[in-house]
């Protein structure tokens, strides 16, 4: 009987086990459907937020997308949900810089686009050198400012809006440049702060290129005759290639013979300058060069800071305003101009039969390497008359490789004054150089030879005549001639205004 008793109570213990353990499973069970209907819950409410981004860059907020809240348990969930999220981000992001860089290129093809328009951008749009920041450059179109002044001379720049600064890549890039004003269009490059081309109309209307030069930019690189170009730090010539200065002697380059000329073997013409301004068109578009040269550069002493500035002023009149300002040591300056002009064009032959009119009444004579021999001479009644206006070819039969002399100007050095006034009665194209330098180097490019130009020309002698505004040539070494020191803390300061018109 009490084993009876025994077995029916172990009976109903495992009943009453069996019971509670399908309770208990049912209930884990609830338990665990519960908990899965919330993560797809969950999942469900951070792709509808992830939707009504529509995709959109979120900027500083890394949970943006994604703000359900969920208790411990399903930290690493959440975890896995941010890193989701911040891939998302990071791909967001790549599209936004791509299109960002689409945009760009659009733009630079735009820039394109409005150099090929230019009636005065011919050949040179070939030139790989014309690069993106120099076409940025070219297709800034202005409007006109009224608080513009009208100095033709004044070397401060117009603050306009829509000046562009220079930036990092034209620095160091060498590049095309263009500046437009009525009927005037002008190209430069800042390898030696050259102008390329110029561009005027002939008494029928029609625009010509009135200055030789190189189809490429690059082509001014192996250049051996100053096409453009902006010389120094002293221009024209140093005999023997020294000099001295307050008591101690210095040797500059030679690359003359044994003589010095336009700075050097690597000079400001050879090297490239920064463009730290360059307005295109408006009231007065400018730009504006800079090259810091260093102490002992070439051999002269120092370091020195020039600045060249083209202007169009006015109606087609050009000014250039070279500036130089040394650091700390006294230094010879003597900065000159050298495009070869032609009014006829570029291409229309020699200039011997331009009229030319340089009001001056004396000039230094040279020795055979055309180093001043220290004397100064009245032009009259020699080949270097020109008080009144006459061909260059007039009094050149004694002259077998044509002029190349410098005249001493008449008036006030530092003041400006009418110089020269050149015509050539075929085009109908007058241009009048004022300046306020002592001194002007009339050279008629008797040198030139074979000489590869724009558009195939090929240059010979007297294709084209330069006007060198500038101190008297080896003035370092003529204490009578004006000096060309300038001491620190002072400044050089060199203004040409070209004017161009025509005559019937």
């Amino acid at each position: 009987m009490a084993r009876v008793s025994t077995l029916l109570c172990l009976v109903m213990l495992v009943t009453l086990g069996v019971g509670v353990t399908f309770s208990f499973a049912n209930n884990i069970e609830v338990q665990s459907e519960h908990l899965e209907g919330s993560k797809k819950v969950t999942k469900v409410h951070h792709i509808s937020k992830h939707k009504a981004k529509g995709g959109e860059k979120v900027n500083g907020d890394h949970n943006a997308g994604s703000d359900v809240k969920e208790g411990k348990k399903d930290e690493k969930k959440k975890h896995d949900v941010h890193k989701k999220e911040d891939e998302h981000k990071k791909k967001e992001h790549d599209v936004h810089k791509n299109g960002v860089q689409h945009e760009k290129k659009d733009d630079d093809n735009d820039v394109k686009k409005h150099g090929d328009k230019k009636k005065s951008v011919d050949h040179h749009d070939n030139d790989n050198d014309s690069n993106d920041d120099d076409k940025k450059h070219k297709d800034k179109k202005k409007g006109e400012h009224d608080d513009d002044k009208d100095d033709d001379t004044n070397d401060d720049d117009d603050e306009d809006e829509d000046e562009v600064d220079g930036d990092d890549n034209e620095k160091e890039n060498i590049g095309l440049h263009e500046l437009k004003k009525g009927n005037l269009t002008v190209k430069f490059t800042n390898w030696g702060a050259s102008i390329m081309s110029l561009h005027f109309p002939d008494k029928n209307g029609k625009s010509g290129d009135i200055v030789l030069g190189y189809d490429s930019v690059q082509s001014y690189k192996t250049d051996k005759v100053y096409f453009g170009a902006t010389v120094g730090r002293v221009a024209n010539r140093i005999g023997k290639a020294h000099f001295k200065l307050n008591g101690k002697e210095y040797k500059t380059i030679a690359n003359d013979g044994k003589n010095t000329l336009h700075g050097g073997k690597r000079g400001f013409s050879d090297v490239v300058w920064a463009v730290t301004k360059h307005k295109y068109d408006g009231k007065k578009p400018h730009i504006v060069f800079t090259y810091t040269s260093p102490d002992g550069d070439q051999g002269f002493p120092g370091e020195l800071t020039v600045t060249v500035t083209y202007k169009l002023v006015k109606d087609n009149e050009l000014s250039v305003v070279m500036e130089a300002k040394p650091k700390d040591k006294a230094t010879p300056v003597n900065l000159a101009h050298h495009t070869y002009w032609n009014l006829g064009g570029h291409n229309s032959g020699d200039i011997l039969s331009e009229e030319i009119q340089i009001l001056d009444s004396s000039y230094t004579p040279v020795d055979g390497e055309l180093i001043p021999t220290g004397q100064i001479s009245p032009v009259k009644g020699t080949p270097y008359d020109f008080l009144q206006p006459r061909p260059i070819k007039d009094n050149m039969k004694d002259l077998k490789t044509g002029y190349d002399i410098n005249y001493c100007l008449d008036g006030k050095a530092d003041k400006m004054r009418k110089i020269v006034e050149l015509v050539d009665k075929k085009s109908g194209r007058k241009m009048e150089l004022t300046a306020n330098q002592p001194g002007l180097q009339f050279y008629t490019g008797g040198m030139l030879k074979d000489i590869m130009g724009k558009n195939g020309t090929v240059y010979q002698a007297f294709a084209g005549l330069c006007l060198e505004t500038q101190s008297y040539p080896d003035s370092v070494n003529n204490p009578k001639f004006p000096s060309q020191i300038v001491e620190p803390g002072k400044n050089y300061k060199h203004n040409m205004l070209f004017k161009f018109s025509i005559v019937s």
